[in-house]
């Protein structure tokens, strides 16, 4: 079976949004992935790197870098966002976030986009948690198949 996983570590800065985004989308070429099903986590990739630049720091400004690992194996992608910021308040839920609100929803709009979501707190060190699946559908004659 193949897999290929890369993890990065990023500025938090605008710039290392579309760096990310890249990088999986070319990893998931390489490894002949539905470009629709592509397109949609690398869409929730976006999301969840740009709140960890927005919030990624406890103090409040732009210094300091944010965590982006991805893993392709067999038929599912996974990818976590983690950053060192204030983390989630408790009782936080994305799902109560509605169209309206200001803020939040691109925590919804990850949950809508891939097929397991989880939102949590780094246990002593501080900081946020996003990570998420898919099942891949993959096209024949990918550079990296599935089995």
């Amino acid at each position: 079976m193949s897999s290929l996983w890369w993890s990065l570590r990023l500025r938090r800065e605008a710039a290392s949004v579309p760096l990310a985004r890249h990088l999986l989308l070319s990893s998931m070429e390489a490894a002949g992935v539905d470009p629709d099903v592509a397109y949609d986590m690398s869409l929730a990739l976006s999301e969840a790197c740009a709140n960890a630049v927005e919030h990624g720091s406890a103090a409040g400004d732009l210094a300091g870098a944010y965590r982006v690992s991805a893993y392709l194996e067999g038929d599912r992608c996974r990818i976590e966002v983690a950053d060192a910021g204030p983390g989630f308040p408790a009782g936080y839920d994305p799902a109560r976030c509605g169209n309206e609100a200001e803020s939040g929803r691109g925590l919804h709009l990850i949950e809508c986009l891939a097929d397991h979501v989880r939102f949590c707190n780094r246990p002593g060190q501080g900081g946020a948690v996003v990570s998420f699946d898919k099942v891949l559908a993959r096209r024949d004659g990918a550079l990296l198949p599935a089995f």
